[in-house]
């Protein structure tokens, strides 16, 4: 095969970069684009294989990203996807470069942060393209010799034939040109000293362009005052190493604390509508569905999914592929539970078997929808619970096309936000302004104390008369009846 030298640098007018394009890094990232975003990289960012890298003076975070550079062979203009491949010569490794350490500075450019020079090292090898399917390539990175990232092109956001195409609708990809088609999970930061190491094969193992090979190095000279320093923080930090635990930061703050969670898990939902209600909130209730699992308590944050009507041309360019639907199911989060609205339309499926199962694998604690669910046996078997309207055989596309995640939308009447706090069981399903959760929960588990007393009250034969609500005797009482406690005994 042949070898990534210095005409090959040199042809490269271009270099244009994939934000996000393999489902494990949209899952990381904790979103998944609807449409392919790029930025471009100067082709002096370009290097050859064995060529250091240096962290610049006053940097902390040199991030790496391996990837599938394709080189385009011909000119494409307003290309087709089908036609697209074509245009191709050759598929080869890179590492994008970047140090989060200029982020703040870019507005989004990209400029700055992965622009420097030898931050897009390519090669060792081309492999033709007309040699391979494009959805049978395997990237892989290692740093120090241990294997960070591993994964194949089968299953991306974006075929690599869709962004040629897309590209090509606006600009002309010129002989030579290199696209980067984005990075999976497992890209991280790398120090002085730290070798990289990235290749890209085909699946079965036939054909590799060898390990393309980075040496870190420390600069030396630091940034003048009359331009953008360095700074990070620690959400840069947390993007640059992929999560708080790798870069050895503590966990995150959660608008759901274990002990809020467990604070909302011990009072009813007949409670917590009370308290709300005495708080003017009125319509936080998700009305009319049913569950598979009526025994079962859940509580957790939102994530959002918005299905529209469906209108066939429509259909057509959302219904299919990694849709929005399969978008919000493969990012959510542990513990997290995915509400949908469906317009409480019960005439078609808003989700099925398979689509419960991999919720359930990736943790979710429920799914929700005002709409209909496919295969109810096999959902009803999960130990997840799904709330819904009705069972109904119908597919999506019959009444619905899955259009946007993680916005605000409305599900049984209720209005439901990213990261609301969401209670359900037999009784019904609550939404929760985070804000007010805490106060909200500890008054709750103060109402039912009142509330237990009452019940013993009328149990021992007394009238409601004054009881209940209580007066100020039976207030009295109920404080005596606190500090003594019902053993009899003074509580602690």
């Amino acid at each position: 095969m042949e070898q990534v030298n210095g005409d090959t640098l040199a042809a490269a007018r271009k270099v244009v970069a994939v934000h996000i394009n393999y489902p494990s890094r949209a899952a990381q990232r904790g979103r998944t684009p609807a449409q392919p975003s790029y930025f471009l990289k100067p082709s002096s960012s370009l290097s050859l294989n064995g060529s250091p890298v240096e962290r610049p003076a006053g940097c902390e975070l040199l991030g790496y990203e391996g990837e599938i550079a394709l080189v385009i062979g011909k000119a494409a203009r307003r290309v087709s996807p089908e036609d697209a491949w074509s245009h191709v010569a050759a598929v080869t490794a890179s590492n994008d470069l970047g140090v989060y350490d200029l982020r703040w500075a870019d507005k989004g450019s990209n400029l700055r942060s992965k622009g420097g020079d030898g931050f897009t090292p390519v090669g060792p090898a081309l492999i033709p393209a007309d040699a391979v399917d494009p959805s049978r390539l395997r990237i892989r990175t290692w740093h120090n010799g241990e294997l960070v990232q591993d994964d194949t092109t089968e299953g991306l956001l974006f075929p690599f034939a869709r962004l040629v195409a897309d590209l090509s609708q606006l600009l002309t990809l010129e002989e030579g040109d290199i696209i980067l088609t984005g990075t999976p999970a497992g890209a991280s930061v790398a120090k002085p000293g730290d070798v990289l190491e990235v290749e890209v094969g085909t699946t079965d193992g036939s054909l590799s362009t060898g390990r393309l090979v980075t040496t870190v190095e420390e600069g030396t000279t630091a940034f003048a005052d009359f331009g953008a320093r360095p700074k990070v923080d620690d959400l840069q930090r947390e993007e640059a190493y992929g999560s708080r635990e790798a870069a050895g930061l503590p966990a995150a703050a959660s608008a759901l604390s274990p002990g809020l969670k467990a604070k909302l898990e011990s009072v009813a939902t007949a409670t917590l509508s009370s308290q709300m209600r005495k708080r003017g909130l009125n319509n936080v209730s998700i009305d009319g569905l049913q569950a598979t699992r009526p025994d079962r308590r859940v509580v957790g944050l939102a994530r959002t999914l918005r299905y529209v009507p469906n209108r066939e041309d429509l259909f057509k360019t959302h219904g299919g592929g990694f849709n929005a639907q399969k978008r919000a199911i493969d990012s959510v989060n542990e513990g997290e539970i995915l509400v949908m609205e469906a317009r409480g339309e019960k005439g078609t499926g808003t989700v099925g078997d398979i689509l419960a199962l991999r919720a359930q694998v990736r943790g979710a604690a429920a799914i929700i929808t005002d709409g209909g669910v496919r295969d109810y046996s096999a959902v009803a078997d999960l130990e997840m619970p799904t709330y819904f309207a009705n069972p109904h055989p119908a597919v999506l596309g019959r009444r619905h096309i899955p259009w946007d995640t993680d916005i605000t939308i409305a599900c049984g009447g209720a209005t439901v936000q990213p990261g609301d706090i969401i209670v359900a069981d037999s009784d019904g399903i609550l939404v929760i302004p985070p804000a007010i959760a805490e106060e909200l929960a500890d008054d709750c588990i103060q109402q039912e104390k009142e509330e237990a007393f009452i019940f013993e009250m009328v149990k021992q034969g007394n009238s409601v008369d004054g009881l209940y609500p209580m007066n100020a005797e039976w207030q009295a009482k109920y404080q005596e009846w606190k500090r003594v406690g019902t053993n009899g005994k003074q509580d602690q």
